[in-house]
This record gives C-alpha cells, structure tokens and sequence, in this order.
C-alpha cells in the first residue's frame, strides 16, 4: 500500500512572488513535497527498511505522455532543492543548482519536466537516521547502511508515483552521479540519457581514505556521543573538520592553488603567526 501526502503534481508547484523580485529564468518560489510508502526496501547490506518517506520537489510541466521527466540526483551533502526559494526572504539562498535549473536554463522548465528528491539516509525530508524508529526514537546508529543501488531502489518509488515509466534523462554531479549511472546499469529501459558530471562508477582507494579521515574527525567530536546525540549538542566541529578535507577532494588544482597557493593573498609581508594563516 502506497500512501502519499499530497496529490502527484502534474504541474510545477513553484508561483511567483509578487512580493519580490527574481531574476529572469528563476522557478520563483517553490514547495517540498514528500510522498509516504508503505513498503519494504530489501537492501544490499541485508537489512530492510521501511515504510519510508522521500522529500521532493518538482520544477516545469509533465507533458501529456509523461516523456520529459529528467530527473536530477544530489551530492552527498545535498537535498532536494535544487531551484528556486522557499519563501520570498530577500537573504534567502536558492537552491543548489539554480543556474542551472529554470526557464530557459540549462535544465529548461518550459520544456521538461525536473524532479530531485532527498536520498534515503539524507535527512533532508527523506527517511534516515534523525528519523524516528518504531520505539520513538531516533535511528542514529541502528540506521542501516545504505548504498548507491539502496538509493535508486527507493527512487523507482518515486517516478511510479509520479506515473513516470521512463525518464528523458537523469543528471548527477559526484554521488549523484553515481546514482545516475545506477539507474542506466539496473533499468537501461527507464533512462533515455544519463548526464555524468565529475563522478565515477566507484570510489578509489584515495577516496575511501579521505572518507575515513572525515569520519575519525566526526567521532574525536565530544558531542559524537556514540551517535545518540540527537536532542544534544551535534559534532559540528568534527563535522566542519571532514567537509574541509572532502572539500580538498572536490578542488581542481587551478582552484588549490588560488586559495592556497604560495603568494600573499590579502597582506605585503607574512604574517609568521600560528593563528592567522593567509589563505583566501
């Protein structure tokens, strides 16, 4: 039995603000929606899960024979917004991939029908570890890992809800990326193109390590708490500690060398003291 929040959109949920003004090609302001399954995901680690929520958000018009959907996959860090605002705040950022979603844009909305949901495990909307499990508390630890293929399994859900049977195209950047590729080596059928964009179809061994380093950083938090610390203080230290060293990762050496790169970046002399570096 499948039970959802809000009726299946046919048409994009986002209208204009008349209280401010958007730059031409913006969606405007735009909706979180989320759809409830009550269902059971198998996944690759042996364990289930379920029933499960997904947070989505859709952008553009689904055409009469539902053949434009392009559905657009986020990085690790990522959620489901990925145009537009939530309000008509002025100091409210849009989401992560504006410029490249919207009328006219890249991922034009006039002519396709854009869909992105929060992976499971994500906590952005979707079902994870701040989620509550049967007992009323949080999952924390006892979340089970989730994979790629977990991901992708839970998206399927979602595009039959949306009475999608095959997408014009799927696009993602780094772990995005790998969910594309997923849905083009599981169900071929379903995908009439798959958009890549700096990723790859498994981690390096580099990659992993970088990883592992994060996460010894996010347990030597005191607020880690052996992962209960819902409620409480979150390892934010830690965590700010494994985004600057994944953020390593992510830079090209043109970028490394801009920011830290030997030349002076705000000052005529070196500063020679322990806390102020000069980085940009």
């Amino acid at each position: 039995m499948l039970v959802v929040e809000e009726t299946p959109p046919a048409t994009t949920t986002w209208t204009r603000s008349v209280s401010r003004p958007f730059q031409a090609g913006s969606v405007g302001i735009v909706k979180r929606q989320y759809a409830h399954f009550d269902v059971t995901l198998n996944l690759r680690c042996g364990a289930t899960l379920g029933p499960f929520t997904l947070a989505y958000e859709t952008y553009g018009t689904l055409n009469a024979d539902r053949s434009n959907a392009i559905l657009i996959c986020h990085a690790l860090s990522g959620d489901s917004h990925v145009a537009g605002y939530y309000t008509d705040d002025p100091d409210e950022k849009p989401g992560w991939w504006d410029d490249a979603v919207g009328p006219g844009k890249m991922f034009d909305t006039d002519r396709f029908f854009v869909i992105c949901s929060n992976v499971i495990g994500g906590c952005q909307g979707s079902t994870g570890p701040s989620s509550l499990a049967p007992d009323g508390k949080p999952y924390a630890l006892r979340f089970p890992a989730i994979t790629v293929a977990d991901m992708v399994q839970a998206q399927r859900y979602l595009l039959d809800y949306l009475g999608i049977e095959k997408l014009f195209a799927i696009a993602g950047g780094s772990m995005g990326g790998m969910q594309a590729l997923q849905w083009a080596v599981e169900t071929p059928e379903r995908v009439g193109a798959v958009i890549f964009l700096a990723s790859t179809p498994r981690s390096s061994a580099q990659h992993i390590a970088f990883n592992e380093a994060g996460r010894q950083a996010i347990y030597a938090d005191p607020n880690w708490n052996n992962g209960n610390y819902y409620g409480g203080p979150a390892p934010s230290g830690g965590l700010a500690v494994a985004r600057m060293m994944a953020h390593i990762t992510y830079m090209s050496e043109t970028s490394l060398e801009r920011k830290f790169g030997r030349n002076l970046q705000s000052r005529d002399t070196i500063p020679y003291t322990f806390e102020e570096p000069e980085f940009a």
